[in-house]
């Protein structure tokens, strides 16, 4: 039986470099092998620390093999039966986390549901096409923003910049937002959304960075919460006249009172995950819009993950591509 390395953790705290049966495609499956799977820094931090990113949720240990790797590119070796948009050879990225209870991508082969994924161009490194799953994350609460008002033309702000805000801020240039506002505490992260098309970044702990009324001239058009924290919420709801997207994952209730209410503030949360969001996203990464690259700090060896994870711990990276 042919074997394979991958991560799995054993218990909290304990992610190990195993060995394991390299696993067979199902009707309908694709096996691949991984050429390059990006970290996903909330779910890793949380399944190292053994908290749920679900509030509430609980984590079992071991965990399946390779979990929590899901943002993945690689090339197509195998076909289960039934498959019919791929052949041996294409080179394939995922589109959508294949669940909790499923294998993951921190491995050096994976099986893959075909409806989850879709063809990547063959000249894209890893680095710039392996976190397409993020970027259909995102997209979805662009979406939510879009079904409610155009983005051409508006100010347009983001708060949090980790993995996700880099990206909103490239998709809110992307959409036509005439001015970008980027805000986070962490001076690095502010300057690199400069790199990456945002027009101002500040630090929202300075208070008087941006004025905080909603209703006067230089008032925010549009918003995107990528931090989950009720203080970063807030601080956009006081400046914002109409939308702010909450894409974070909401632990703690936000409070809405009559300055929101007045006028019609909309507060929108996250919705569904779906393959026109991925379709939209993979057109920004092959236009150049969307410079997913940019948001690697370093590049290891899937045998270093523990170290990966230790630079992201310490805020020294925005994510780590492990290649197998």
């Amino acid at each position: 039986m042919a074997v394979m390395k991958a991560i799995q953790y054993l218990e909290a705290g304990r992610p190990e470099w195993v060995e394991t049966p390299v696993p067979q495609p199902g009707r309908g499956q694709i096996l691949l092998e991984v050429l390059g799977v990006t970290t996903c820094p909330r779910w890793d931090l949380h399944l190292m620390d053994g908290v749920s990113m679900a509030p509430g949720g609980t984590i079992d240990y071991p965990t399946p093999i390779g979990h929590p790797g899901h943002e993945a590119v690689g090339n197509v070796v195998k076909l289960g039966d039934g498959v019919s948009k791929f052949s041996i050879g294409d080179c394939v990225a995922l589109w959508r986390d294949q669940g909790a209870g499923r294998d993951g991508c921190y491995a050096e082969f994976v099986v893959a549901d075909e409806g989850n994924l879709l063809k990547a161009p063959s000249d894209l490194m890893p680095e710039a096409i392996a976190s397409l799953e993020l970027a259909m994350c995102v997209e979805v609460s662009f979406a939510q923003i879009l079904n409610i008002d155009s983005i051409e033309g508006k100010r347009f702000a983001v708060s949090g910049l980790g993995p996700a805000g880099l990206v909103a801020v490239q998709i809110a240039k992307a959409y036509g937002a005439e001015e970008v506002l980027a805000f986070d505490p962490v001076e690095t992260r502010r300057n690199l959304a400069l790199k990456l098309g945002a027009d101002e970044a500040l630090d929202p702990l300075d208070e008087n960075s941006f004025p905080h009324d909603r209703f006067s001239p230089e008032a925010l058009d549009l918003s995107i919460d990528c931090t989950g924290l009720p203080a970063s919420v807030e601080y956009l709801m006081r400046r914002t006249r109409n939308v702010v997207a909450l894409f974070g994952v909401l632990r703690e209730p936000v409070r809405f009172g009559f300055q929101h209410w007045c006028r019609g503030l909309h507060l929108v949360g996250y919705g569904d995950q779906n393959l026109e969001a991925a379709e939209a996203a993979l057109g920004h990464i092959v236009s150049g819009a969307l410079n997913l690259a940019s948001l690697v700090s370093f590049k290891l060896p899937l045998k270093d993950y523990k170290e990966g994870i230790a630079l992201l711990r310490r805020k020294e990276a925005i994510k780590i591509l492990f290649t197998p």
